[in-house]
């Protein structure tokens, strides 16, 4: 492992400390092989369900174990915020009402309505500032200096450790994966996989998967360096990250294999499929990793795999309209049966 993985990624010991807290407050969750997805993509395909987790997306393990943490270092805080397009939002509002602690979280204008529903039953103020997350995290910033709020960034050391757990139990669980896809928002995810397969010893490739409408993570991979891009995804919004997070990019420079891109189509064929196939509800961002292994397949065959649905948190109005759009991979698995004719009685053979 390279200087900036061992200074930047939790260790084994600190991610089975940061599993004492979390299932303290949830239970680990599902990874499952559907018959019908492995089919679809011609490999052994393995699930990570993050979308059972109780905000319904992986990020909750990171809020749990961060305010856990502040609350035991900072016990005179004022209050947290934070600026999301959602799921880190839920996550920061559960651990803030677990913890006893006030929670601010600022969203792009336009945001999913029913994260934002979700957010302020968590109890968190919502702000609604800036047309995308960047603006909406420098908003964060001015208001955390003047009410004197504590400022959760989007990449830390203890929310890496929390979101490690559940590739944690993916990879206890399927140690001979031959690789994962992971989608990257602002890397937490992606540095979660990299901790947990770094610390069991594993020899699993990582697969990084960015939105072709929101390229700044794959360009600066391929780059070697930082480089903004303009965000236009219409349907994955937790991948929608403008500017990278400097501390994720060098872990992904120097322990992520590849970096694909999926498009908007690509991402809805893919949540259209994880229904059919699973009967799972998946977000945009939620079915990224299996978008990416559609993309693939055909390098995929014979392999095992594991895709991380990562959340589920769509707003019901864009979910129908996914649902009812064709998609080829997805339609093809609801081929009418064969109809086989039967012989008539007189026709049968006789032993």
């Amino acid at each position: 492992m390279t200087q900036a993985a061992c200074t930047l990624l939790p260790n084994l010991a600190e991610i089975e400390e940061a599993a004492g807290i979390v299932y303290a407050g949830m239970a680990p969750t599902p990874q499952l092989c559907w018959p019908l997805l492995s089919q679809a993509l011609g490999a052994e395909v393995w699930v990570k369900h993050e979308n059972h987790a109780p905000t319904g997306a992986f990020k909750v393990r990171g809020g749990m174990v961060y305010l856990h943490r502040l609350a035991q270092q900072q016990p005179q805080s004022h209050g947290v915020i934070s600026a999301t397009r959602g799921n880190h939002g839920q996550s920061v509002g559960l651990a803030a009402r677990r913890f006893g602690m006030a929670a601010t979280i600022v969203v792009p204008e336009g945001n999913s309505r029913e994260k934002n529903a979700a957010m302020r039953a968590l109890g968190v103020e919502l702000v609604e500032h800036g047309s995308e997350f960047q603006e909406s995290r420098e908003h964060a910033q001015q208001l955390a200096a003047q009410r004197q709020l504590h400022m959760i960034p989007s990449f830390h050391r203890d929310l890496v450790a929390g979101v490690s757990t559940y590739w944690m139990e993916l990879f206890a669980a399927q140690p001979e994966l031959d690789l994962v896809l992971v989608p990257i928002g602002q890397g937490s995810g992606m540095c979660g996989a990299v901790a947990a397969r770094n610390a069991l010893g594993l020899k699993t490739r990582i697969i990084g998967v960015v939105s072709a409408h929101a390229l700044a993570y794959k360009l600066s991979f391929e780059a070697g360096s930082k480089i903004e891009s303009p965000v236009s995804t219409r349907i994955a919004d937790g991948v929608a990250c403008r500017v990278p997070d400097q501390a994720s990019l060098e872990v992904m420079l120097s322990q992520v294999d590849e970096v694909i891109a999926v498009s908007d189509d690509e991402v809805m064929d893919a949540m259209k499929l994880a229904y059919i196939a699973t009967h799972n509800v998946a977000e945009g961002a939620g079915a990224c990793a299996i978008a990416a292994a559609l993309q693939i397949r055909g390098r995929l065959r014979g392999r095992k795999i594991g895709v991380t649905l990562s959340g589920g948190n769509v707003d019901h109005d864009v979910f129908a309209r996914v649902l009812m759009r064709a998609a080829p991979v997805a339609d093809t698995l609801l081929a009418p049966a064969q109809v086989l004719t039967l012989p008539q009685d007189g026709q049968r053979r006789t032993a």
